[in-house]
């Protein structure tokens, strides 16, 4: 099966905005492949290296904020 890669990228951005902590850091655990292409699009800081969580930029994680509560906020705002 094929994915829309753009998607994906949303989807992982959500996830790292939406577990975030520190005021924008990350644990990089994704697919190395859309890390580097969120990279490139400034979204996120350098993945490469030995750190096992990365940062994201004051835009990727606004971004990604709005993506996490469009994909995976509850509707009523709360938790479950």
């Amino acid at each position: 099966m094929s994915y829309d890669e753009s998607r994906l990228e949303e989807a992982v951005l959500a996830l790292l905005a939406a577990c975030s902590f520190s005021g924008g850091r990350s644990w990089k655990g994704y697919d190395f492949d859309i890390m580097d292409r969120l990279h490139a699009q400034g979204m996120i800081e350098n993945p490469r290296g030995k750190a096992k969580s990365v940062v994201l930029t004051p835009e990727g994680l606004a971004r990604g904020e709005r993506a996490a509560q469009r994909l995976f906020g509850a509707p009523d705002g709360g938790a479950p």
